[in-house]
């Protein structure tokens, strides 16, 4: 052992009786030598403090067996203690090591660049710092940075728009919000990440809620699960019930309610409404801390089962998603509005009298001033309450990163035969005297229906012919001689000659594949016909395909190398929700009552990951009640743009006794609808465009309506149908304007 030389250390071993060693260390200029080595008289120097190294054996050390079992019971027998010195903290299983004293800190760095900071704490001056409790200091809540990446900035706004809504900052006491973004901007990414964040943060440094539950119609509980896996990568695993017994389903939600903890395994349930509705007692037997409904203007009714159901959940936190939220009427959107946030606005009578009636009278062509002025004044007032818990961004933000879409409705005139049978039938039936004083009964009802099939195709209503019901008595003898239903014959339609010429146009000129939506599955069947005549490959969803096959179905016809040219889409199955990217080409066969169904389908192309200029048909019969039914989607697509898009100067278009002149048919018109809007792009009422030379269509129907401008001849689908003297007429809308194209 090497001793110290230091006086100190000296006289202590003097005083102890210590002798010291004679020993000097070697000169300063006396290279010194490695221990060991000889000096030049040939003496091996070594430290007289240095003892020799002991040689080390490889093999092992023979034990007794009882010493060997003794002595490794002896180690496994001693209790576990933290190997940090004068540790006193808890020994339990929820942590090891030590505490780490000082302020908490957030989940992710609130200052790294790019970051979204959803909650910023208030600053605290020094003496604050000094009073407050360490372990009770708010931190930042900042939404993890692999979201925060790939949120466009309307997204980001729009998920600290929820976060403030759902933990009651923008209105004390209230938990609920109404995501109402138009289609396509993202509102499933935006819903994931708030989803994320209150599960795993809160300004308290600890999870806001524990489950969250997703509530969406059946045919996007797939795309929910895919969705959630896509951007979140396999850090949380969702619960996705898409089908079952009743007895596995029950299981699997009860599970899911009593889980419990920091931690729980599956903390996302994502579920149709259909499942929901039959198995809601066992998910109202618990709490869950969040309930998203997609789709949401589902819940317009509050006396559904289904609207009660969700009402009863013990769940304060409540996220309506909704590109549609005003449908058919006001009520219907207070239904909403009570649903996330309830008391809002009152009760449904209050609702109704204080806003409804006089919004909807200042609304009517024919309203006084007065009337106008009160129903402004109400309209702001809902707006400025309404505005709190709701936010909405038009598609015009996707024009920055989408292609250019051209929306245009045709307007195809009806044959002969559909002419003869449509006149027959209001002759016969005398649908109007019925309608009398607003009451409209079943028989209304099924003559609309009637009236709606014919325009689509005589096909549709030829058993009826046959078995001459009412309106259709004597109308088989219109038919053509050897008629028969077995095979699709396109001229004896308007609409369906049009799409036969859309379809074989793009079929020859490029490579676009293209959607069918038809609200009827009888037309689908006539799509069906067609395809197979001209040998067009394709696809069908309809409500008779399980949910399971659809996701496979639709990834498919998106690939880039499928085969398939058509997608026929039923808008009552699979109109909300889907990405049809695969396709950039959408024809709308014929229209709906409530326009957000149509809204819907026709925004299945125009979304993300769009490469293609997208090209939307609206068919609709000339002079028809599908017209009446296109303008009654104006007028409720005007209400809802004054009340959720907070557009000023909306045109009363319609007043509500033009509204129900629905069982007419004009024939001296181009577009019934056109002549209504009184249209402001006319020239002293010409057309853009003559007629062909040679055309042996009639001179008025083979025109090009007014609407027309030069940029919708850009569009050689229609250029071509036009060459060949197809009769039409259309109206043009393009978002080119949006993106700047002059």
């Amino acid at each position: 052992q090497r001793r110290s030389l230091a006086p100190s250390q000296l006289a202590k071993r003097k005083a102890g009786g210590e002798e010291e060693e004679d020993w000097h260390p070697a000169p300063p200029n006396q290279k010194r030598r490695k221990a060991g080595s000889e000096t030049e008289s040939g003496e091996c120097y070594r430290s007289p403090f240095r003892k020799p190294l002991a040689q080390l054996t490889n093999g092992p050390r023979c034990l007794d067996s009882s010493q060997h079992e003794a002595f490794i019971r002896s180690i496994l027998s001693k209790p576990f203690r933290i190997p940090i010195p004068n540790y006193k903290g808890p020994t339990g299983l929820r942590a090891l090591g030590i505490k780490r004293a000082g302020l908490r800190s957030p989940l992710h760095d609130p200052f790294e660049e790019g970051a979204l900071v959803l909650y910023e704490p208030p600053l605290l001056s020094a003496h604050e710092q000094l009073k407050i409790d360490k372990d009770k200091v708010p931190v930042h809540v900042v939404v993890d940075p692999v979201l925060s990446r790939v949120l466009r900035p309307h997204q980001r706004e729009g998920v600290k728009f929820l976060w403030e809504c759902v933990t009651s900052r923008r209105i004390p006491g209230s938990h609920g919000c109404i995501m109402a973004d138009e289609m396509g901007l993202g509102k499933t990414l935006q819903c994931i990440t708030l989803m994320w964040t209150l599960l795993r943060q809160s300004p308290d440094c600890k999870p806001e809620i524990e489950k969250a539950m997703v509530v969406s119609p059946s045919s996007l509980v797939r795309n929910w699960y895919n969705e959630v896996e896509k951007w979140l990568g396999g850090r949380i695993q969702p619960l996705a019930i898409d089908g079952g017994s009743k007895e596995e389903i029950d299981r699997k939600l009860v599970g899911f309610m009593n889980q419990r903890g920091v931690r729980v395994p599956s903390p996302i349930l994502i579920i149709s409404y259909e499942t929901f509705r039959l198995h809601a007692e066992a998910l109202q037997k618990g709490s869950v801390g969040l309930v998203i409904c997609d789709e949401g203007h589902r819940l317009k009714n509050s006396e559904n089962q289904t609207y009660q159901a969700l009402n009863s959940l013990n769940t304060p936190r409540r996220v309506l998603i909704s590109g549609t939220p005003i449908q058919n009427d006001l009520l219907e959107y207070f239904s909403l509005v009570h649903f996330v946030n309830s008391g809002i606005l009152g009760t449904a009578q209050e609702f109704k009298r204080h806003f409804e009636l006089p919004i909807l009278k200042g609304r009517d062509a024919d309203a006084s001033d007065a009337e106008r002025q009160k129903g402004e004044e109400r309209l702001k007032e809902l707006i400025s309450i309404v505005n709190r818990c709701l936010i909405r961004r038009t598609s015009d933000i996707l024009s920055k990163y989408l292609p250019v879409k051209i929306e245009q409705v045709v307007c195809c005139r009806l044959t002969p035969l559909q002419a003869e049978l449509y006149k027959n039938f209001l002759k016969q039936a005398k649908p109007v005297e019925e309608l009398k004083e607003g009451k409209i009964n079943v028989s209304s009802l099924s003559s609309i229906t009637s009236l709606k099939k014919l325009c689509n195709h005589p096909a549709l209503i030829y058993d009826k012919c046959v078995e001459e019901e009412e309106g259709f008595m004597g109308a088989l003898d219109l038919f053509p001689a050897g008629y028969s239903t077995k095979s699709v014959e396109p001229q004896l339609s308007g609409k369906m000659l049009v799409l036969d010429y859309i379809l074989a146009v793009t079929k020859s000129t490029s490579n676009d594949k293209v959607v069918l939506v038809s609200n009827y599955t009888q037309t689908l069947d006539l799509f069906e016909k067609l395809c197979r005549n001209r040998r067009y490959l394709y696809v069908r969803l309809d409500g008779t395909m399980s949910i399971k096959k659809r996701a496979k179905v639709v990834e498919r016809f998106n690939s880039p190398s499928s085969p398939e040219f058509i997608f026929m889409l039923s808008s009552k199955a699979g109109g909300c929700g889907l990405n049809l990217i695969g396709a950039n080409r959408l024809v709308m066969f014929d229209p709906d009552w409530n326009p957000a169904n149509d809204e819907q389908a026709m925004a299945r192309v125009w979304r993300d990951g769009q490469k293609k200029t997208c090209y939307i048909y609206r068919l609709l019969s000339t002079g028809t009640i599908e017209e009446k039914i296109f303008q009654r989607q104006t007028h409720k697509k005007a209400l809802s743009s004054c009340v959720v898009d907070e557009e000023q100067d909306v045109e009363r278009h319609f007043s509500l006794g033009e509204l129900k002149e629905l069982f007419t048919l004009n024939e001296t018109t181009t577009s019934d609808t056109h002549d209504k809007i009184k249209c402001r792009r006319c020239v002293n009422g010409h057309q853009v465009r003559p007629p062909p030379e040679g055309s042996d269509c009639t001179s008025d129907l083979s025109q090009w309506n007014h609407c027309a401008d030069k940029r919708g001849l850009q569009d050689s689908v229609l250029k071509a149908a036009w060459d060949a003297a197809v009769t039409f007429t259309f109206h043009h809308h393009s978002h080119e304007e949006q993106r700047g194209i002059p």
